[in-house]
């Protein structure tokens, strides 16, 4: 195969970035609320908050829109895989019917938003399709399908779908939509700032002090007291709620295409496992593009990732033909015991600290459903939400069985991390080659950059001490127990690490 993958990765909506520099904390601040993660979950709390006439600083470990916002696949829908004849055996019908209109209210918060404030994002209203090509698998959306009916949810089974996959079966949720995030964000970035709300950039949150105002401590040991803290960091910067244990991280691939054939419409999502597609159309440059996604892993785990990256450009080679290879990213997804996020007060101690995580691919719902309910919490108003994303919730089954299969996982990895073998050399790096290797019997992370320098790291992640693993397809050092990614110089690019990898210097550098 002629492979025509851009050597580095970098997603579409960040081509350019839309928003302007922020500077960094330089000294101590008081306030009402601190939101702690700028993404559309930061964003959009901050925004409604000071609405509502609160003081609000958000701050950001690295730029504004930089994280999974900005790595997304963008779509807006209560269609999030098979999932709701899971939520009814676990939850309830109740509480099942809840997830779906809380969804769907996000969409609509979305979509009125937009109109409101005359956002240019390229907003749409979808058709939502789940579809299979294994006729085992045509049981799963027939069961989904009953769900749908029970719960009230718009939508039907069907036999063919507008764009001809070889699927065997379907389903249709109708009226959602897809946008281009980073340019409704910045609309609401700029009314926020508008309303006396306070960014700041590379400002990297590490502990707080609690009582009734906390203090948001930042890693230059600056200090902003407040009345209420609010996390958005995708992983909980601050973490009382054993969240290590209740959360692991996939990685999943995208690119975007200039596809030979029209795409028809629509947005699709493959419910067979390993090999889940996502597709939903784009337009760049005033052309149809397709973004073609899937190859979900946990992080720090698999192939080689350029193999990922290879497996969806044949993939979509052979379902739509590729004039041209624009763009190609990955996005890191944090997913909780039972699949429903937690959103809400950390835990019943800790009443005036809020996180919002655990979405699960869905965060442009998700994170809209976080900053209304966060929004309400804060405003000492009732949610109807409130019960079914509460971090304090943890179910026996399946969650207990989980949680152990999770952290035994984690156990193995941070014991092969230890114990495994590697014969490799920093002298042996070719340019742009990273590896694990060894430095006087120390087990190290080395990358050779495109001039020949060489970058050597301490490969044991700060966070609870696992071994990183190296990420060829983004060049970054990936831990697999709790999801942290390092870069190759061992700066934090995502937590829970909050301290950079050691680095490590050569007697004489290996050329």
């Amino acid at each position: 195969m002629n492979s025509q993958i851009p050597i580095y990765p970098e997603p579409y909506w960040r081509d350019p970035n839309p928003f302007p520099e922020f500077p960094n904390l330089k000294e101590d601040l008081k306030t009402d609320v601190v939101v702690v993660g700028a993404g559309i979950a930061g964003i959009t709390t901050a925004y409604l908050l000071a609405k509502e006439g609160k003081n609000i600083i958000l701050v950001d470990a690295g730029r504004v829109g930089n994280g999974t916002t900005g790595h997304t696949t963008a779509k807006i829908t209560a269609q999030h895989d098979v999932i709701y004849d899971e939520l009814i055996q676990h939850f309830g019908t109740a509480e099942a019917e809840s997830y779906y209109l809380a969804n769907m209210s996000a969409k609509k918060f979305i979509e009125n938003t937009i109109h409101q404030l005359a956002i240019d994002c390229d907003f749409k209203q979808e058709d939502a399709y789940l579809y299979t090509i294994d006729d085992a698998n045509k049981a799963k959306l027939e069961t989904e399908a009953k769900a749908y009916q029970t719960l009230g949810i718009k939508g039907s089974y069907m036999d063919k779908l507008p764009l001809e996959l070889g699927e065997k079966a379907g389903l249709v949720m109708p009226s959602q939509a897809r946008f281009h995030p980073l340019r409704y964000l910045q609309k609401l970035l700029d009314e926020f700032v508008s309303l006396g709300g306070k960014v700041f950039e590379n400002t990297t949150v590490v502990d707080i002090e609690e009582g009734h105002h906390p203090t948001v401590i930042t890693r230059e040991n600056l200090k902003i007291t407040c009345q209420d803290v609010v996390l958005c960091t995708h992983f909980p910067c601050y973490d009382k709620g054993a969240f290590f244990a209740r959360l692991h991280a996939d990685r999943s691939y995208v690119l975007a295409i200039k596809p030979e054939k029209v795409y028809p419409g629509g947005m699709y999502l493959s419910i067979d496992s390993p090999a889940t597609r996502s597709l939903r159309e784009v337009t760049i440059n005033g052309e149809q593009h397709v973004l073609v996604g899937g190859q979900s892993h946990k992080t720090g785990k698999g192939v080689c990732t350029m193999q990922h990256y290879e497996v969806l450009e044949q993939f979509a080679r052979d379902t739509f033909g590729i004039k041209a290879y624009l763009y190609r990213w990955s996005a890191q997804d944090l997913i909780t015991l039972d699949k429903v996020p937690y959103i809400g007060r950390m835990t019943e101690k800790h009443r005036n600290i809020y996180i919002a995580t655990g979405f699960r691919k869905w965060g442009m719902s998700h994170s809209t459903i976080s900053a209304l309910l966060i929004t309400d919490l804060i405003m000492e108003r009732p949610n109807p939400y409130e019960k079914l994303y509460t971090p304090s919730r943890f179910q026996a089954d399946p969650s207990l069985r989980n949680a152990v299969v999770q952290n035994l996982d984690v156990a193995g990895t941070l014991l092969a991390g230890k114990v495994g073998l590697t014969f490799k050399e920093p002298k042996d790096l070719a340019k742009d080659e990273g590896a694990v290797v060894m430095v006087d019997g120390q087990r190290c992370g080395g990358y050779r950059d495109s001039d020949g320098d060489l970058h050597i790291v301490d490969s044991t992640c700060t966070h609870m001490g696992c071994e990183v693993e190296w990420n060829h397809g983004d060049r970054t050092w990936d831990c697999p127990c709790h999801g942290s990614r390092f870069s190759t110089d061992g700066e934090v690019i995502e937590g829970p690490a909050e301290r950079p990898l050691g680095k490590v210097a050569l007697e004489v550098e290996q050329r």
